[in-house]
């Protein structure tokens, strides 16, 4: 790994973690646990920072496997948050009938939409609860994100889903970054080296893509890479751009 003062950036994640609460006297976080590295990363900083007291995780079943839900359960007791399950299978199951009811499309023309409402409808959920949270508790609750460096770089993530969050702390961390918190705030070893997937279409992250994390982060940081690659990953980046910039009209 290249230089990486994984101590010291543990600490000012969580020191920026409790300056951004109290400046905005904020109380809690919602944040969905996958079951995956990243927001298992995210849970313990957010945990350290706060307390457990303060972290509310979601575990949102859609079609997912039970591997997932033992991570989730896992990273749960670990960091000792509450962590509560909201089951959206048959929510998305009665939205996609729906779509096919009023639409003559095959399955293969909705594999893309199929696989985006997916995280729009956990990122609806998440907002949901932060909400009945702060009327509960009288404290304002908010949405972390769980996106790193290397997945925003390529635009891996969905418009109006796991893009939409108040706060990031994983932003600007590759993937080898990320699990090297991981390892240091002693999240679970099968969550933190766990394969990268979304959980949603049966692939890797990486096979998705078609590039490596590890690949990606070598663009970022400007290190050798072989040319059929970079220009791979350069493609996604340019292709994403869309995904960052909302085009606003002027008078």
């Amino acid at each position: 790994m290249r230089d990486f003062n994984v101590e010291k950036v543990t600490k000012e994640i969580i020191e920026f973690i409790r300056d951004y609460f109290t400046k905005n006297n904020l109380k809690g976080v919602v944040l969905g646990i996958s079951g995956g590295k990243d927001s298992g990363v995210v849970a313990g900083l957010f945990t350290k920072a706060l307390g457990a007291e303060n972290v509310h995780g979601v575990w949102m079943p859609c079609h997912s496997k039970d591997e997932d839900k033992l991570n989730a359960i896992k990273v749960a007791n670990h960091f000792g948050f509450t962590l509560t399950e909201f089951d959206l299978t048959n929510t998305y199951d009665n939205y996609v009938k729906q779509i096919k009811d009023m639409y003559d499309v095959a399955d293969e023309q909705l594999k893309d939409a199929n696989i985006n409402i997916k995280p729009r409808l956990r990122t609806a959920t998440l907002y949901y609860h932060a909400a009945m949270l702060s009327a509960l508790n009288k404290g304002v609750y908010i949405v972390p994100g769980t996106s790193n460096k290397c997945e925003l770089y390529v635009g891996y993530f969905t418009k109006g889903g796991d893009s939409v969050s108040d706060i990031q702390v994983l932003a600007d961390l590759t993937v080898d970054e990320v699990i090297a918190v991981g390892e240091y705030i002693g999240v679970p070893d099968s969550v933190v080296h766990k394969v990268p997937d979304d959980g949603l279409s049966g692939m890797s992250d990486e096979e998705k893509l078609g590039v490596k994390y590890a690949d990606i982060a070598k663009v970022l940081y400007d290190e050798p890479v072989d040319t059929e690659t970079k220009q791979k990953i350069m493609r996604l980046h340019e292709r994403n751009l869309h995904k960052f910039n909302t085009p606003t009209y002027k008078k």
